[in-house]
């Protein structure tokens, strides 16, 4: 057997059915299309949804992505930790005084100058505020994040937010 002799079953094959052809028989007069509206006209538009507000009219036009998944931080920075009265930056220490919200996650940041010894704990230091700090006589402790994974729930998820 070869390519050219293979051929279909016989009768799994059918005509296609020739409507429109007079109102005798199956097919005639509206030939299956039903009584007016767009499906009965010549041609239906692409992406014709029957009436109802097609996708691309549904969907959000606004540019640009929304990543889910960033981690924001409060920032801190060295002349901030300067003016700071304390011998030891955390970030609750920091919130009591208002400079970073409650719960938030704290990343100090290397603008400005330190001129005393300080003990900082944060989630994310810059690799210029670490070389400033421990320049200064202080330390630097790397909190863990709340989430624990590396990578934080989703926003809007409604099975993280509970």
């Amino acid at each position: 057997m070869k390519l050219h002799d293979l051929r279909p079953p016989a009768g799994s094959n059918r005509p296609k059915r020739r409507v429109g052809r007079g109102i005798a028989g199956k097919g005639g007069k509206t030939a299956g299309r039903g009584t007016k509206g767009t499906g009965a006209r010549g041609s239906v538009p692409p992406g014709f949804e029957g009436g109802q507000l097609q996708l691309a009219q549904r969907i959000p036009k606004l540019k640009g992505f929304h990543n889910p998944f960033r981690v924001e931080y409060a920032v801190v920075n060295l002349d901030t930790l300067d003016a700071f009265a304390g011998e030891e930056a955390t970030p609750t220490t920091l919130s009591a005084l208002g400079r970073v919200r409650k719960g938030a996650l704290v990343k100090v940041l290397g603008r400005g100058e330190l001129h005393r010894a300080i003990r900082v704990q944060a989630h994310a230091v810059s690799a210029s505020a670490r070389a400033a700090i421990e320049a200064a006589g202080g330390s630097v402790e790397i909190l863990p994040m709340p989430f624990g994974n590396g990578r934080p729930p989703a926003r809007g998820n409604a099975l993280t937010n509970r």
